[in-house]
């Protein structure tokens, strides 16, 4: 297996990680939050850079990305720009998308970048930033249903095969018998298939156990809210925690 080690913080090794949203619309709104968040001390902080209202602005996007970056050091901090074809808050052209993945990778003032597996340009993208030496979180999130489990397992295996160091994926249930799908496939997918960390959840009230309980079935990390929650069933990131140790200490 392998690990994806940021200075302290050691994704797929001991317990699972938590990570926090940023979901700030400005500078100041994000300062504010990174002050809050801090008292959960997170493992990962995620800026979702598509809640900024000047996501379209690259010098902007990069000033306001050095500012939290020296708010949070040495807290690892993972970009996200989430498209609006899987839940996000912008609608944007995917030249747009590779560009502004691609500025921010050569900042380096990040650990990690999100890219959606479903893009245009994620190959070029991972490409950047394994040149650049930042991790790549893969993503795909489903808000109308959940795939069958084979089609769970193919899409994470399809991230490994891209280079993702840490294949993600996201599912809406519409019934309990759901979420038992997404573990199962989270379990198959890394007791036969996975070399290095995945992260996987399902959504919404009915998929809060995954998020609790994912690592019994072989997820590394998990997403709690800060101020603001960035998908549907997310648990404060304290309380989270505490469940997480829990679970991992008995």
């Amino acid at each position: 297996m392998k690990i994806v080690s940021i200075r302290d913080i050691h994704v797929g090794e001991g317990v699972p990680k938590i990570i926090v949203p940023l979901m700030g619309k400005n500078v100041e709104q994000l300062l504010l939050e990174v002050n809050t968040i801090k008292q959960a001390a997170p493992d990962i902080v995620e800026w979702r850079a598509d809640a900024l209202e000047e996501i379209d602005n690259l010098e902007v996007v990069k000033e306001t990305l050095s500012t939290i970056r020296e708010a949070l050091f040495p807290t690892p901090l993972l970009f996200t720009f989430r498209s609006h074809r899987e839940g996000g808050n912008k609608r944007i052209e995917d030249t747009y998308y590779k560009e502004l993945l691609e500025n921010v990778i050569q900042t380096k003032a990040i650990d990690l970048i999100d890219v959606e597996l479903f893009s245009s340009n994620v190959i070029e993208i991972v490409e950047t930033a394994n040149a650049n030496g930042i991790y790549v979180v893969m993503s795909n999130h489903d808000f109308e249903k959940t795939p069958a489990k084979e089609e769970i397992v193919w899409r994470l295996r399809r991230m490994q095969e891209l280079g993702a160091h840490i294949p993600k994926i996201a599912v809406m249930p519409k019934v309990p018998t759901d979420v038992l799908t997404l573990l199962d496939a989270t379990y198959t997918m890394k007791s036969l298939y996975a070399d290095r960390p995945i992260i996987t959840m399902s959504m919404a009230s009915t998929g809060v156990i995954s998020r609790i309980a994912g690592q019994v079935f072989g997820s590394d990390a998990t997403f709690g809210s800060g101020m603001e929650a960035s998908a549907p069933g997310q648990i404060p990131a304290e309380e989270l925690r505490k469940m997480i140790e829990i679970l991992h200490t008995n």
